[in-house]
Formats: structure tokens, sequence, C-alpha cells
């Protein structure tokens, strides 16, 4: 069952990259990112006031618990993460070609296993230490097809972002586990959707405050803001998808790092579309890459099944 879900949540979570990169498209980067979060929190409202006011009971998949004080922090600390990781990953996708930043983000499950490695004293064994050998590879090797586009991976700030948001994705999806799972295996143990309903609404309550103090007193000196009708679909792909994730993370038997695997599976349906709808370059040399990308991804997967 989590399997299914991970892979669902990959394909919703392709869709909500190249939405993602339309919306960015000579745009204004924070605001399309608060205008984000707003939706994705009005989508969670009507379920936390729901429940709150006992219109939806306990026994309900759609319940959110109220929960204490210790909840909440641990939930805080999630948005402050995830945001940040965010605000880093819009700038990056906004000024880089979708088929780059999809790579990028791909190697996530290395830097999740290599969290795993470090933080929790985790071994691997030789086919996930294979898999992060190829990662590097991967990675090595879109470096040289960016040069190609003008873009130097050791001094593009652009890359930096990218890189930077896909390493607190990585702490994001090692919190995620470590939220979820039950007090039994060393969790918090906490309601999946407690976590994702309150963390949309405090990122949202962060991106308001983001949004007065960095752009709107600078908005007539940057990038103006356009609206198109792609901002909302972001929102609701990206909901989706989350739900689907944290319903994953929720089973008991589910391994973090399998479904951080298939999860960046969806780089596939960036990949696609960046070729198709945004008419990208060196999608030759780019594919290889990608390949490489998703071998590293059937050898972490096969190392974690050993």
């Amino acid at each position: 069952m989590w399997l299914s879900l991970a892979f669902l949540s990959a394909a919703l979570l392709g869709c909500y990259d190249v939405f993602k990169k339309h919306s960015l498209r000579d745009n204004a980067v924070i605001p399309v990112l608060l205008l984000n979060t707003v939706f994705c929190s009005l989508i969670f409202l009507p379920f936390i006031l729901g429940s709150s006011c006992g219109w939806i009971s306990e026994g309900s998949q759609w319940f959110v618990p109220t929960g204490d004080m210790t909840m909440h922090g641990l939930i805080l600390l999630k948005a402050v993460i995830v945001l940040s990781s965010w605000i880093l990953g819009y700038i990056g996708i906004k000024h880089l070609p979708i088929t780059i930043v999809g790579p990028i983000n791909a190697t996530r499950p290395v830097m999740v296993l290599l969290g795993a490695l470090f933080v929790f004293g985790e071994r691997l064994n030789a086919w996930q230490w294979a898999g992060v050998a190829v990662a590097l590879l991967s990675f090595y090797l879109l470096s040289r097809s960016g040069r190609r586009e003008g873009i130097n991976f050791a001094h593009n700030r652009w890359i930096y972002c990218v890189v930077f948001a896909a390493i607190l994705g990585a702490v994001s999806g090692l919190y995620d586990k470590y939220l979820l799972s039950p007090l039994s295996q060393g969790g918090e143990g906490l309601d999946r959707m407690a976590v994702q309903g309150w963390y949309n609404l405090y990122q949202c309550g962060m991106m308001w405050m983001v949004f007065f103090t960095m752009w709107y007193p600078m908005r007539r000196r940057t990038t103006p803001f356009k609206w198109k009708h792609s901002i909302v679909l972001i929102s609701v792909f990206l909901t989706m998808a989350d739900f689907m994730y944290f319903y994953a993370l929720s089973m008991p038997d589910a391994l973090v790092s399998v479904v951080s695997m298939i999860r960046r599976g969806s780089v596939v349906v960036s990949f696609v579309f960046g070729a198709w709808l945004f008419r990208e370059k060196n999608l030759r040399a780019k594919a290889f890459d990608l390949l490489l990308v998703l071998l590293s991804m059937v050898l972490l997967w096969w190392g974690t099944r050993s």
C-alpha cells in the first residue's frame, strides 16, 4: 500500500514542479510562494476548523488534532525547514532549466541515506554505496552538461540555491519520519493530518512576514508580480502529493529511504515536460545524466531490500 502511495506522490510531485516552473517564468518569487502557502492553507483550513468544532470525528482520516505545545513546536520547526528549502528552490528553478533542477533534486535520496548514516548511525551495504557513487557521478556529468548552457556549477549562485534546497529537503524527509514514527520506534508518533495541516498554516504566517519585509518594500525595483492560473495548480498538486507522502510514511512498515527514492521519480515527469513545454536545450546529454540518477535510485532500492 505505501509503495503505491509513494509512486502516486511522485507523479503528482512531477506535475507540481512543472506548474512551479511555469508560474515563476518572468515572475516574482516571493508573491508566488506566498500564494502557494495561502492556497495550501485554505485547503486544510476546513479540516482544522471542522475537527476543532467537532464536525469531523476523531475516527475520520480527515481529522486534524489540536495537539499540545510540544506538538506545535515540533511542527513549527518542520515549517521553518520546509519554507527555507522552498524559498531557495523557487529562486533556483526560476533562473535554471528544469531539466537541470530536476536531476539535482533527484539526488535527495542519497542525501537522506547519508543523513541516516551520520545522524542515526545506520550502515550502508555495497549496493547502497554503489548508488551513492553513481549519484555523485551523475551530478558531475550534469555539471558538464550545464557548462554547455553557460552554467558553471562551482560559481553559479542559482545552483547553490537548488543544492541547499535539496539538502534541506533531505533534512525534512528525515525529520518527517521522526515525527510520524511511533514512540515504540523512537519517533514522536504525530498524526499525519496534524503535521500537514498545521505546518501549512505556520508556513503561510511566516510567508506573510517575508512578503512584507523582503519583497513589498522593494517591489518597484525588482521583478514585478504577474498572476498566472498555474499558481493555483502548484498548491493543488503539492497538497495531493504531500497527502500521499505523509499517508505512506504513517504506515508502520514504510521505509523513509525507499519512499524518498520513489518520490524523486518525479524528475521523469518534470524532465519530459521540460523538453516538450519549455523547449529546453542539450536534452540528449541531460537524458543520460537522468538515467544515471535513476540507476542510482534503483541501486539504493535494491540495497535497501538486501
